[in-house]
C-alpha cells in the first residue's frame, strides 16, 4: 500500500521531533523534515514536488500561487500559526489544495522586544563582550525611568509593550494610521502624530501588521527625525522600515542604534551590514521561537494531520 509523504519545512533547529509525539503519524505516513532554507522558487518547486502535504513554518518558505501549481500531489498545507503572508491562500484553494492553522502563544514577541530594548540601553552585548576578553566597564548606560518609549502600533502587542514602559516609569507616545486619542489612551499611551512620534522618542519601537498599505512606513524621513541619541527597535516585520534607510542612518550615526529581530529577506545573506555593523543589535526572528509555542505548534500539527490522515485513507 502506498503512504502518504509528508515535509516538515525549515525546522532550523531540529526540534520538530522532540516537541510533539509523531509516532502515529509515522503508522500511517513517511515524514521527510528539513532544517535548511531554500530561496529559489524552482529549488523549492524540485524539493517539494514529491510531497503530498507541506508543513510549514509561518513566513519562512514562500507557497506562492506559481509554486503550488507547480505541486501535482500536494492535498493539504499545515501552517504555523492563524495568518501566514507566505502562503497563496486563495490560489490554493483554487488548486483545491487545504489550508489549515496551527494555534498561536503571541508573548513571545512582547517579551522579546523588552530583551532587545533593554540589551540596547545597557550595552549588555558590548559589555560581555568586554568582560570575556578580560576587561571591565567600558561604558555608560542608558536609563529608561523618565524617557520617552515611541510605540508604532498600539494593538494587543503595543499595548501590551505599553504596559511593561509604564512599569519603569517612561512616558509612552504612539501613532498608526487609524490610532485616535480615546484608543490610544485605553492602550496605555498619549497620542500623537508621525511627526512628533519620531521627534520624541527616545526608543522607537514597531508592532504594525505587513500589509501593502504598512509596507515601508517607516522612511528615511521618518528617520531623519529622530533624535541621535534614539533607538528603533523593529520585532514586528523586515518590510515595514525601508532597509536601506535604517542601513544609512546607522552607518552615518544618525540614530544611536537599532535591534532587529526581523529583516526583508530571511534567513539574513552571509554579507548583510546588519550583521556586523557594530550599532545594530541584531537576533535570528527568534520573537515566537520559544518553548511554549513551538510546543503548541507542533502538537497542533500532529492534531491537524492525524485527523486528516485518518479522513482521508491513502487509496
Amino acid at each position: 500500500m502506498s503512504r502518504y509523504k509528508i515535509a516538515i519545512l525549515d525546522d532550523y533547529q531540529d526540534v520538530a521531533k522532540s516537541f510533539a509525539d509523531w509516532s502515529a503519524i509515522k503508522e500511517l505516513a513517511d515524514i521527510e523534515i528539513f532544517d535548511n532554507h531554500l530561496h529559489e522558487e524552482n529549488e523549492i518547486i524540485t524539493r517539494l514536488m514529491p510531497f503530498d502535504i507541506i508543513c510549514v513554518m509561518r513566513e519562512r518558505t514562500p507557497l506562492t500561487a506559481s509554486i503550488l501549481k507547480n505541486l501535482p500531489h500536494l492535498k493539504l498545507v499545515v501552517s504555523t500559526g492563524a495568518r501566514n503572508r507566505s502562503i497563496d491562500v486563495e490560489g490554493a484553494q483554487k488548486l483545491g489544495i487545504e489550508v489549515q492553522n496551527t494555534g498561536y502563544l503571541g508573548h513571545g514577541a512582547l517579551e522579546l522586544t523588552w530583551a532587545l530594548l533593554m540589551a540596547l540601553a545597557k550595552h549588555i552585548p558590548q559589555e560581555n563582550a568586554i568582560l570575556r576578553a578580560g576587561g571591565w566597564q567600558h561604558m555608560v548606560g542608558n536609563d529608561l525611568k523618565g524617557k520617552t518609549l515611541g510605540i508604532l502600533g498600539l494593538g494587543n502587542l503595543g499595548s501590551q509593550v505599553a504596559a511593561v514602559a509604564k512599569a519603569f516609569d517612561m512616558d509612552v507616545i504612539a501613532w498608526s494610521e487609524n490610532l485616535t486619542p480615546e484608543k490610544a489612551l485605553a492602550g496605555g499611551a498619549r497620542y500623537v502624530d508621525k511627526k512628533t512620534l519620531f521627534q520624541e522618542a527616545d526608543y522607537l519601537t514597531v508592532h504594525l501588521v505587513l500589509s501593502d498599505r504598512s509596507k515601508g512606513i517607516v522612511d528615511e524621513a521618518d528617520l531623519a527625525l529622530m533624535k541621535s541619541t534614539a533607538y528603533l527597535i523593529n520585532t514586528s516585520r523586515g518590510p515595514l522600515v525601508d532597509e536601506k534607510a535604517l542601513i544609512n542612518a546607522l552607518q552615518q550615526h544618525k540614530i544611536a542604534g537599532a535591534a532587529l529581530d526581523v529583516f526583508d529577506k530571511e534567513p539574513l545573506h552571509a554579507n548583510h551590514p546588519f550583521r556586523t555593523l557594530k550599532n545594530v543589535l541584531a537576533t535570528p526572528h527568534i520573537g515566537f521561537v520559544t518553548e511554549d509555542t513551538y510546543r503548541l505548534f507542533f502538537t497542533d500539527t500532529v492534531k491537524i494531520l492525524l485527523k486528516w490522515l485518518q479522513e482521508n485513507p491513502k487509496e
